[in-house]
């Protein structure tokens, strides 16, 4: 589980894992960053228990809060909707006023969605892992975002 390594490499301390299948969205507006990753289901699908608390979300208050995020997909099978639910949640908290760090380049990946992309289209809004198709490259991918948002955080503070 991708949570269960960045809280194993940011540590105890630092990382406080919750399910959103049980854990009420407002409880984000209690910590300075969030990181929070979500999977694309099915063609370009929001999973359904991030459905359960998508319209509580533009709602909340993360004003000044650190937001990273990571996506999972499938880039060979789902090119078209690949990482496509990033996208949507990033666009789903802009209007929180969160400052969204953790941003990733695409180099190495190869997909169509535009979805979850910067504005620019150069990068990721996030992490971007494919376990069904580079596996062997995700452990590295994760420790090097992890030091990567670290160091954000760091500038920001």
């Amino acid at each position: 589980m991708v949570a269960e390594k960045i809280r194993d490499i940011l540590g105890d301390d630092f990382i406080t894992l919750h399910n959103v299948n049980d854990t009420p969205p407002e409880l984000m507006e209690q910590y300075d960053a969030l990181i929070l990753g979500i999977p694309t289901w099915d063609f370009g699908e929001i999973q359904e228990d991030w459905l359960e608390i998508w319209e509580a979300l533009p709602k909340l208050n993360l004003a000044d809060k650190m937001v990273a995020m990571y996506g999972m997909g499938d880039q060979v099978d789902y090119s078209e909707w690949f990482l496509d639910a990033l996208g949507m949640l990033y666009h789903q908290l802009k209007p929180t006023g969160a400052q969204f760090i953790g941003f990733w380049p695409t180099e190495g990946y190869e997909f169509e969605s535009p979805k979850p992309l910067t504005e620019d289209g150069e990068m990721f809004v996030g992490l971007a892992l494919d376990d069904v198709n580079q596996f062997e490259q995700t452990d590295e991918r994760v420790a090097q975002w992890c030091e990567q948002i670290l160091q954000e955080i760091e500038a920001a503070l």
